[in-house]
């Protein structure tokens, strides 16, 4: 989940493995897999940052086990 800004200045979070695509068109145009459209206020790159800053927030714990499994040789 990210949160985002409407065009209106009103934040609101999505659920970012259903977003399809993003493009500028000059405004960030954010289309859902269900087909529905979202204008918000961010940019491309900074939708695209806060994906990846929440995926690695969601692996952060399996990648520590997954270390930690590894450290002990199992």
């Amino acid at each position: 989940m990210i949160q985002v800004t409407r065009i209106n200045h009103k934040k609101f979070t999505i659920n970012s493995d259903l977003i399809e695509c993003v493009e500028e068109t000059p405004d960030t145009l954010i289309t859902m897999t269900t087909g529905r459209k979202i204008l918000v206020e961010e940019s491309e790159n900074e939708v695209v940052e806060k994906i990846i800053l929440f995926k690695n927030k969601c692996f952060r714990d399996i990648k520590l086990r997954f270390e930690e499994t590894d450290e002990l040789g199992l």
